[in-house]
């Protein structure tokens, strides 16, 4: 699909430049509804804040929606809104790289394959080829790379076994050529909802001085805003990209009293006033995480589109 696209939709790679210089961390908004595109694009907009729409393998079957669709909501809802502010569409967790040729035929500008499960020399392969494949098309690839499998968590007692080696990140890194790291250092991924949320600052400031590639923490939910800061605003650049996905969701279904997720294709059928009202609860917590959490208002500015 040959895609004119704006040139305020960029690589993750660009956008990612900009948080690292200015240290404020991009936030990685996950719409699972396309009806959640619009407010998410407007937060930004209202807020002079770059950012980043998101959605992930695993939300694309579970919500009922093809790459296709989302990327043609999303490219609909920038031209209607007139977006200025840059904004990258990227693919989240994707174990298949079908699902990964898909996204960027679509117009996707960024993809992640997480093969973090995998054994570390099988990881560096599948995202070896991914990088190959994306960055022919002019698309950034963000990789994950833990030292062992989630499912291993119940028999350990201790997070660090889970937390991303730093010589290793380098090795990976090295080895694959990817654009950015989701790396493990203590915040809560699934699993790691066990344990109190704190960041490993010295071992992210490890990462950080052996790997030249963008850092990114996943699971920034019931991270306080103090803590998720100072993970980006470590010295020579931290934290780069924060994910922010079930905190949409509840404030779109809390806001119609609705407690059940629902499909894509339900959504699209909810009465006009009530979608509104979702939209409306969607826009005020990407403005408050802007704002409050990421530091990323008012930094639009600094890119020369």
């Amino acid at each position: 699909m040959n895609r004119i696209k704006s040139s305020n939709v960029i690589s993750l790679t660009a956008a990612l430049e900009m948080s690292e210089i200015f240290q404020y961390a991009t936030g990685s908004f996950s719409p699972r509804y396309t009806a959640m595109i619009a407010p998410v694009l407007k937060a930004g907009q209202k807020t002079a804040s770059p950012l980043i729409v998101q959605i992930s393998q695993k939300e694309l079957e579970r919500y009922g929606i093809t790459p296709f669709e989302f990327a043609d909501e999303f490219y609909k809802q920038v031209e209607a809104l007139a977006i200025t502010v840059p904004v990258v569409l990227h693919l989240d967790h994707t174990k298949e790289l079908q699902v990964i040729k898909d996204a960027i035929e679509a117009g996707f500008t960024s993809v992640m394959i997480d093969a973090s499960e995998k054994p570390f020399e099988e990881n560096v392969n599948i995202t070896k080829e991914v990088v190959e494949y994306a960055h022919s098309k002019g698309v950034s690839v963000e990789a994950e790379l833990g030292m062992i499998g989630t499912t291993d968590f119940i028999e350990t007692d201790k997070d660090e076994e889970l937390y991303t080696d730093p010589v290793e990140a380098a090795d990976f890194v090295k080895q694959t050529g990817v654009d950015a790291l989701a790396v493990s250092c203590g915040t809560a991924h699934g699993v790691y909802m066990v344990r109190e949320p704190k960041v490993d600052y010295g071992r992210l400031t490890a990462i950080r001085e052996l790997t030249p590639v963008h850092l990114v923490l996943h699971g920034g939910s019931g991270v306080p805003s103090e803590m998720m800061q100072k993970a980006f605003q470590l010295p020579n650049g931290g934290v780069s990209k924060v994910n922010i996905a079930t905190d949409l969701e509840l404030a779109f279904l809390g806001a119609i009293n609705r407690e059940e997720r629902m499909s894509n294709a339900e959504c699209k059928l909810l009465p006009a006033e009530e979608l509104l009202e979702g939209q409306n609860a969607v826009e005020e917590t990407v403005v408050e995480k802007i704002t409050e959490f990421l530091l990323s208002n008012n930094k639009a500015s600094h890119f020369k589109l």
